[in-house]
């Protein structure tokens, strides 16, 4: 089956972020998302997940264990298993990107209270 945003599971998480879930399964998950101007993910990380990030519209703001990064649309960052991390917007626009997990993030992610 083809997929996009049309026909995909399609669900709102924290701060108001769109995220289509174009594959997921026990090896891969493949999400787009979109967020807000001035939202945030919370600060966490992945027991096993190495995650894959290509901005498709706007700039991302990753800090990756207290590290920032800013990445823009047409580039990527990648983030490896146990590092502390978390994406934001800082800009006044839109941000929209793919998020590509191996194996899947499903009951992989813990977050940390700072």
């Amino acid at each position: 089956m083809i997929y996009s945003k049309d026909n995909s599971v399609h669900y709102i998480g924290g701060n108001s972020c769109d995220s289509w879930v174009l594959n997921d399964s026990c090896n891969l998950s493949v999400k787009q998302e979109k967020m807000p101007a001035g939202t945030a993910e919370k600060l966490h990380f992945h027991e096993a997940a190495e995650q894959f990030f290509y901005i498709l519209r706007g700039e991302a703001v990753f800090d990756i264990n207290n590290e920032k990064f800013s990445v823009k649309a047409g580039e990527s960052i990648s983030i490896q298993p146990k590092s502390e991390h978390f994406i934001s917007n800082e800009s006044l626009d839109e941000l929209e990107f793919l998020v590509i997990s191996s194996p899947s993030t499903n009951n992989d992610r813990i977050e940390i209270e700072k």
